[in-house]
Parts: C-alpha cells; structure tokens; sequence
C-alpha cells in the first residue's frame, strides 16, 4: 500500500484531495496540517477515524517533526499543499507568505532529500514530490493567449512571488540533487470547503444574509475556473503517471469575468431560495476600490495534462457552481464554524482602513 504525505490537508484543495484518495484509491495518507485560520479540522469530519487516514497537527518549517513523519510512516510520496494562499493576505501581511511558502517549501524539500537518498535503489525510483503550485506565478495575460509550462514566471503580488520562489527551490531540488519531483499549476480553484474569504463562498455567504457584494474595480478580471474534485483528480494522475521533473498546468477550461461569476450565482441563489427576501440577489451588487496590482486576466493551457496523461475537468463552471452552491446551502454550519475567528467577511488588502462588513473578492 502506497503512504503519501500530504502537507496543508485540513486546507481547501488538501481537504478535498485526502477525501478523493480515501474513497478511490487504496492508499494511506499520513496529513500534516499546521492548523491556521484556513486549515479545518471540521473538513476532515468523516475521514478522521477513517483506517488510512493519519491527521497530524504541525508545521512544514519543522524539520524534526518531517524527518521523523518521513522515516517512521516510510512514505512513499510527498504531496505538499501546505501554503498561505489569499493573495490580499499576501498584501497586508507578506512576512508569513515567505515563512511557510518558501522557507517551509525549502525545509519539506531539503528533509525530503536527506531521506530519499537513505532509500535503496527501487523506492528511489518510485518515490515522488509533488508540489501544488499556483498560475498566478506566471503574472497577468492580455485578452488573448493562455498560460503554458513554458511561460516566463513574472508574479506580481507577495502571494504570488512567494510561490513562484517555492517552485524554483522544487526545481532546483529535482536538477541538483536528482530528487523525483513533480510540479502543477493550477487555474483558480472553486468548491465545497473553501475558506470563505476567496469570492465564490464569499458572495454566497453576503447573499443569503442580504449584504452588499462587493467587486474589485469594474468586475472585468477573468480567471479560469476550476472546479476542486477536477483539480484533486488532476494531482492525483499525475502523481501516478507524470514523469519526474515536468510542470503540468490544470485549467477548467472556464474563463469568466469576476462580474459573470457574481451574476451566475446571483441567478443560481435565486432558484435556490425562491423565498428570499434578498431576491433578485444581482441588486446587491456593488463595485468597490480594486486590489492594488490586481491581475487582469490569467487562463491556463492544460494540452500538455491531457494529451500525455488523458485529463480533462468533468464540470462546466455551471454544473460545478451549481453543486458548489448547493454544498455552502447544505453546510451552512461549516462556514458558521470557520468564521467564528478572526475573519468575519472584511475586506482584506486594501490601502484603505479595513472595517467589518466592507468585504472583498479573490
């Protein structure tokens, strides 16, 4: 039985992955997750008795603790989700993007390597790291072309900046010192456990309580979305079938503007709850200041992905909307639980004073 560490697995994309493994693959998962503001253990509810499901709480930055997590469990592979993600975060507090996503990507790497090289000749070749990247490394389209594993990096948010640092170091790793890793990029992720600060649960969230829905700029940013199982079904193929060193880019092949997100989902809420007296939910709309350096456009080109390993994204932005919206209105209590903290829908990475209530989009 294959055991994988994943990193960041009590996160939104982690939490997702861990449940696809356990229900279609027969693998063990041993999950390390730090715990902070995004990662949940109320995402790992059914799973945490679960027989090949191991949940422990600790830092990527620690190199005791992934030494021993790697020799004791003799893993098999790395899957490392572990990452500050929000990139108006990134904006107003940069120091924590570069503590996790490059000095503890450089710590998980350099632990990593030392046990490799203790393995004997077979488990070497099979052992993989897989490091879950981000498109946003590769900074901000024009209105036509799309993101390739040959574009040039030029990132432009802390964020962003940070991540691309971590996939030089998984490159640097694999072209140094031999060790067999794997990178993807992916396209903007959407879906059941999202942290509800990014703009899908944001907006569904502001919606059902009748607040205002706020939209950077003049809501023209497009993103390609990609519904979460798709991305977790795209990580796990190339986990098993990718060659050792290659970039593969995930898209859904679903380029939207951030205001044809808010009013599909508007017409959505609207089927939904027929009885609401926020209806129609599109008059909540409001522009509000953009996001300093905000991106205009990213869209990524995943022939490489299907054509050498078979995967294309199963859901239309439609049908994935649909079912994401229709997870947010079943599990109303989750987003209640993971915003008891300190993040109560407040705009985030502003250059204005932030006040409760003022929102944000991703």
């Amino acid at each position: 039985m294959k055991t994988l560490l994943v990193t960041g697995g009590a996160g939104f994309i982690g939490g997702n992955f861990v449940h696809l493994i356990l229900s279609n693959f027969d693998w063990r998962i041993i999950n390390l997750d730090k715990l902070t503001y995004a990662g949940n253990l109320d995402t790992l509810a059914a799973v945490m008795d679960h027989p090949r499901h191991l949940f422990i709480q600790g830092d990527i930055g620690d190199p005791e603790l992934i030494t021993q997590l790697l020799r004791d469990h003799q893993i098999d592979a790395v899957v490392n989700f572990a990452a500050e993600s929000h990139v108006d975060r990134s904006i107003e507090g940069p120091a924590a993007f570069i503590e996790t996503n490059v000095l503890g990507t450089f710590n998980l790497l350099d632990c990593t390597r030392a046990y490799w090289s203790a393995l004997d000749d077979a488990d070497k070749a099979a052992f993989r790291f897989l490091h879950v990247s981000t498109d946003e490394v590769y900074g901000s389209l024009g209105d036509a072309g799309a993101f390739t594993e040959t574009t040039p990096y030029a990132p432009n948010s802390p964020y962003s900046a940070s991540k691309a640092a971590s996939d030089h170091l998984v490159r640097a790793w694999h072209h140094t010192y031999g060790l067999p890793v794997l990178t993807t990029n992916c396209s903007n992720n959407y879906g059941p456990y999202q942290f509800p600060e990014k703009l899908i649960p944001l907006m569904i969230a502001k919606a059902g309580a009748g607040e205002s829905l706020p939209i950077y700029g003049d809501g023209s940013n497009v993103r390609d979305w990609l519904y979460v199982e798709d991305h977790c079904r795209a990580i796990a193929l190339v986990l098993e079938a990718g060659r050792p060193g290659e970039v593969y880019n995930v898209g859904g092949n679903s380029e939207k503007t951030n205001m044809e997100v808010v009013d599909t989902l508007c017409t959505l809420l609207d089927e939904a709850l027929p009885h609401s007296p926020h209806r129609p939910h599109n008059r909540l709309k409001q522009f509000v200041t953009d996001r300093p350096g905000h991106d205009q456009r990213y869209a990524i080109d995943a022939t490489k992905l299907k054509t050498e390993l078979g995967w294309e994204p199963t859901e239309t932005f439609e049908s994935g909307l649909r079912r994401t919206l229709n997870w947010y209105l079943d599990n109303q209590a989750w987003s209640r639980r993971v915003t008891d903290g300190s993040y109560r829908g407040q705009r985030l990475g502003s250059n204005e004073a932030t006040r409760p209530g003022a929102g944000g989009v991703a």
